[in-house]
């Protein structure tokens, strides 16, 4: 009988022992579950998980990056992680991608409430928006001389910090199937951090599943990019002949500085010749509000326009309303340590100060098509900052062997771009879209996003 209740006890014990270790491995994290976002101020009903907060990438100097995680309600266990990554440098990705573009919100005119968006990218996958780097929206740094500090490399490695830590809060998306997307000068940011997680994965368990990236209308490498931008200028009726040649003749798009006869050329075409129009998204109106504020155009190194604005009209100004209201902050877990500026989509200071660029980011690239990542890149062919054309000119230089030629895609029955399958990467344009595409067309976008994750062409018909 004491035989009996003893082994009785034993087999009580060893059952306490294992739920407590099963428990361990499958609790949610405490941090996981306090990043949790109960309902967003306006927010309409929505049947996903929300999660938004801060993770800390440098304890020393006090950077921290905010992230806001938007699960699909459609088996979210099964689904791949993808994250989402603006540029500028120094721009939004809750401003622009979560809020304009692929998120599940658009914001409402009065920038009080918001409104569901019927192409959300969350209806594919798990969304993951950061903004990074330090000083980019709620991403703070306690150490001020990191905002006059920042570029690519320290950028990339504070991102995958970043991801590595993230999955320590959230466990479930270790190993997880895990994509990589951005726009404009998140064509550096992507390639860069991914291949900063291609190389820790050569020395390290790979709990980040890296399986490829997508970028829109991209960054890439600056000669190329210059000569691609101001070919589409001209061919598009922007500048004159004569400012085509001068810019052309005088200007080194590979140089840390330009000549007088560069700024000159360069000037009075953007200057003179533009006009008023949305550099973003050539045919469509600008949004007169704000026109005489946040249309200013600083010029960055390597000498093409980076403007300080996102699209108008006038979204990004809702946005600036919404993210700043204190309940909407509340709710998000964000600004926590009262940062002493208001929320911007950009920042000014970092587009000013930035210390290292890539010339080009095309031996990434190869480094990366050798390693078998799907790499996708897109172009809305109504964008005059980062153009098809200087795209097309530095994915020419890859000189990559062509699978399947050239060719219209299609979406509702109409041509909804081209494209053109390389070895190693798949090029597509999308018909009528400036420079944020999600933004100006977002059923194509979708269908776009939707092909890049199943790794299918896109729909002949």
């Amino acid at each position: 009988m004491m035989a009996f209740r003893s082994k009785g006890h034993i087999l009580l014990l060893w059952l306490l022992i294992m739920f407590a270790i099963f428990s361990s491995i499958f609790a949610v994290p405490k941090e996981q579950e306090q990043d949790r976002i109960k309902a967003l101020p306006g927010q309409p009903q929505v049947a996903f998980s929300q999660f938004s907060g801060y993770v800390t990438v440098n304890v020393q100097h006090g950077r921290a990056l905010f992230y806001w995680l938007t699960e699909t309600p459609f088996s979210p266990e099964n689904k791949p992680l993808v994250l989402w990554l603006n540029g500028g440098p120094g721009c939004s990705s809750v401003a622009y991608g979560a809020s304009e573009e692929i998120g599940p919100f658009r914001i409402n005119k009065t920038g009080s409430s918001l409104y569901l968006n019927k192409y959300a990218w969350n209806r594919e996958a798990n969304i993951l928006f950061l903004e990074s780097p330090a000083g980019v929206g709620f991403s703070y740094t306690n150490t001020s001389s990191d905002l006059k500090t920042s570029g690519d490399s320290r950028t990339a490695q504070d991102a995958l910090i970043f991801l590595i830590r993230w999955m320590s809060r959230f466990p479930q998306y270790k190993y997880r199937e895990f994509y990589i997307a951005g726009e404009s000068y998140a064509g550096h940011y992507v390639p860069q951090l991914a291949k900063k997680i291609h190389d820790y994965n050569k020395k390290n368990p790979q709990i980040i599943n890296l399986k490829g990236f997508i970028v829109g209308n991209a960054v890439t490498d600056n000669y190329n990019d210059g000569i691609g931008t101001v070919t589409y200028w001209w061919t598009h009726s922007m500048i004159s002949d004569q400012s085509y040649k001068s810019i052309l003749k005088y200007c080194n798009f590979t140089a840390e500085e330009t000549s007088t006869k560069c700024d000159d050329a360069w000037s009075y075409a953007v200057n003179y010749e533009f006009g008023n129009i949305d550099q973003y998204s050539i045919y469509t109106p600008t949004c007169i509000a704000s026109n005489n504020d946040t249309l200013k155009h600083i010029r960055f190194k390597n000498t093409i326009l980076h403007m300080i604005s996102g699209y108008d009209p006038c979204t990004e100004n809702y946005a600036e309303k919404y993210y700043n209201l204190p309940q909407v902050q509340k709710a998000m877990h964000a600004n926590v340590t009262n940062i002493p500026y208001k929320w911007t989509a950009c920042s000014n200071v970092l587009l000013k100060n930035w210390k290292d660029s890539d010339v080009s980011v095309l031996p990434i690239y190869k480094e990366l098509i050798a390693a078998g990542l799907r790499i996708w890149v897109f172009s809305g062919d109504t964008d005059s900052v980062v153009p098809v054309t200087a795209t097309r000119f530095s994915l020419n230089h890859l000189n990559l062997p062509i699978r399947t030629r050239w060719h219209p895609w299609y979406s509702g029955g109409q041509v909804g771009g081209w494209t053109e399958v390389y070895d190693g990467v798949t090029f597509a344009t999308v018909r009528g879209a400036g420079h944020e595409v999600p933004l100006f067309q977002p059923k194509r976008a979708y269908i776009l996003f939707k092909s890049f994750l199943s790794g299918s062409e896109l729909p002949k018909y």
